[in-house]
């Protein structure tokens, strides 16, 4: 070897070792590779930052920002739900229920947004039906991986290879062209996580918390049954309003009739306004349940348009012993107050009626504005931002929907580049006032983008330096017997193997190269074997370092680190033979 191409090893080696350490962020390890690589003399400046004008990074990014303008409006809580099907359903049937639908919205939306998008939502309804988390979270976890691989927006992975096919003058992936590979393995992956989850994973959870255990907060917060909704007509247990996180049904108030305490099988009616007392984080959720909406939900309807967050405001000596109602709280401060505390106090009387006191703590919904505009103001000792999905959110779902759907025709057709439809569905999800560009700006990860447009450096260092056809001689000398299929079989498991010890982008990068080499060596097409790294840079199933979404669910499910080879092991397996037999047939060696 060159001594260029030891030198491109030895960067390679410490950073293979930084990242599987987590020494420092991903994106910082790559970059400052690459800056190594550049200073060294292997590559030039123009090949070190050549992912900074790819169209990759850029495509990645205003993805980010549609799938968060998903989130803000709320239109994944609600299909969950819709998923999961009856409050009453048992691990065996909602699991295939909630598994093939999270692989079909992978396909277009990013798996690692997605998942952050869903966590939530199916924590909360495990802690409404008594189901244990442990059992859903690595399959939500490997079913987004999976349905990753069936389009090219699928994952960031995915558009990092077809940026690297542009670069090198070759074509780029088209928006399907994973699809003949990808949706078997998906459809059969997600098969064995269905047949096997139960069975291999364990019950790592605790199934229902105590209200109040934490010490927390009490809010109380009053909800009305919306008419015709999916609660009204119902059971409160079937409802799912029973076993509820962190919050408490104490009342349903009922025109003059007052139920309390509230038995299990009490029939809710539309209009019953239901009083709660949770902590905030909690109470704050009880606007995702659909078929509940807020007593206050007039209030809420008159605040101004735009973007709207949640906040916990401390009552200060100006508001004191006057009503919200004397106060005219929306129309003075421009926001919604929905729940109030009071220290060792429940709050019984309607909330515009309740009599302020020094300390009281409001749950209020404002615009992104309204902390800036009266933290220093008298009123308010304290105001604190919350998370949460606001309820004027709701508002935007359809807008935002559309504008998806849009995204997927133009670019599904080809009659927009990725790139252009990519860029102009974020561009419609701010104008139209889904998301505001403060939210935009935020919903761009830049750890994930400067990783991506960092690591085309890396590539351009392995091939220029020689390692790249060294590596593929090594490949090709060693599965010499089983000729070209043999060396797309080493090229996939070597992809696969890296990706668990680094970042999937960083290991489909440094293959990419190798992979090139490698048909080249075999006089073979250079699709399969570009096509082998995209699947293997992806199906990361044995640690809950090997993927983004494993590491985001290892510690919310209460996993340890051997459990995601109890399933992974075997769901490997299949995806590693299912590729071998559809590459080969679907791209021609």
């Amino acid at each position: 070897m060159t001594l260029e191409a030891w030198l491109t090893l030895a960067v390679i080696a410490v950073l293979v070792v930084t990242l599987a350490r987590e020494l420092v962020p991903a994106s910082v390890a790559v970059l400052a590779a690459t800056v190594v690589l550049m200073v060294s003399g292997v590559i030039g400046p123009d090949a070190a930052f050549q992912g900074f004008s790819n169209e990759a990074p850029i495509i990645v990014a205003a993805l980010l920002v549609l799938a968060r303008a998903a989130d803000i409006t709320g239109i994944v809580g609600p299909a969950l739900e819709w998923f999961l099907g009856p409050a009453q359903a048992g691990h065996r049937w909602a699991l295939p229920r909630l598994v093939f639908p999270i692989a079909g919205l992978s396909a277009f939306l990013n798996n690692t947004t997605l998942v952050a998008m869903t966590v939530p939502a199916v924590l909360d309804a495990c802690r409404r039906r008594g189901l244990s988390a442990s059992r859903f979270l690595i399959p939500i976890s490997f079913a987004a991986v999976l349905g990753g691989v069936m389009t090219t927006i699928g994952t960031s992975t995915n558009l990092t290879v077809s940026g690297l096919l542009r670069q090198s003058g070759m074509k780029p992936l088209d928006l399907f062209e994973l699809t003949p590979v990808g949706l078997p393995i998906a459809l059969a992956g997600c098969t064995v996580v269905v047949l096997l989850a139960g069975r291999l994973l364990p019950d790592r959870s605790p199934v229902v918390a105590d209200v109040g255990a934490d010490g927390g907060r009490s809010f109380t917060v009053s909800m009305r049954v919306r008419a015709n909704g999916p609660i009204d007509g119902r059971r409160v247990d079937q409802a799912g309003l029973r076993h509820l996180q962190g919050v408490f049904l104490v009342e349903v108030a009922r025109g003059d009739r007052f139920i309390a305490p509230v038995a299990p099988d009490e029939v809710l009616q539309a209009d019953d306004v239901l009083t709660f007392v949770g902590r905030v984080d909690d109470v704050v959720d009880l606007h995702r349940i659909r078929g509940l909406v807020s007593a206050e939900a007039r209030q809420i309807d008159q605040l101004a348009g735009g973007a709207h967050a949640f906040y916990e405001v401390v009552i200060g000596g100006e508001l004191v012993n006057a009503t919200l109602q004397e106060i005219g709280f929306r129309g003075r401060f421009g926001a919604a107050v929905l729940a109030i505390h009071r220290a060792g106090q429940r709050i019984d009387a309607k909330l515009g009626e309740v009599r302020l006191r020094l300390g009281d703590t409001l749950l209020v919904l404002a615009d992104t504005g309204f902390r800036e505009r009266y933290r220093d103001r008298r009123d308010f000792l304290l105001i604190a931002p919350l998370h949460g999905i606001p309820p004027t959110g709701a508002r935007r779902a359809k807008r935002v929907l559309v504008i998806g759907a849009a995204f997927l025709v133009a670019a599904g057709s080809g009659l927009v580049p990725i790139l252009n439809a990519a860029l102009l569905a974020a561009l419609a999800v701010v104008a139209s006032g889904a998301l505001s560009i403060r939210q935009a700006r935020d919903a761009v990860d830049l750890n994930i983008v400067v990783l991506i447009a960092a690591a085309f450096g890396l590539g351009a260092a392995v091939e220029t330096s020689g390692l790249g056809d060294v590596l593929a001689d090594l490949i090709v000398g060693v599965m010499m017997p089983l000729g070209a299929i043999g060396a797309l079989a080493a090229v996939l498991v070597a992809t696969m193997l890296l990706t668990e010890l680094v970042s999937n982008n960083a290991a489909a990068v440094l293959l990419f190269p190798v992979a090139v080499a490698t048909a080249a060596a075999t006089g073979s097409d250079v699709r399969p074997f570009v096509i082998a790294v995209t699947m293997g840079a992806s199906l990361s199933f044995l640690t809950p370092i090997g993927y983004q979404t494993n590491l985001m669910v290892y510690a919310l499910g209460g996993y340890r680190f051997g459990d995601f080879a109890r399933l992974g092991a075997p769901l490997n397996l299949v995806v590693v033979t299912l590729a071998l037999i559809l590459i080969p047939l679907v791209f021609p060696l």
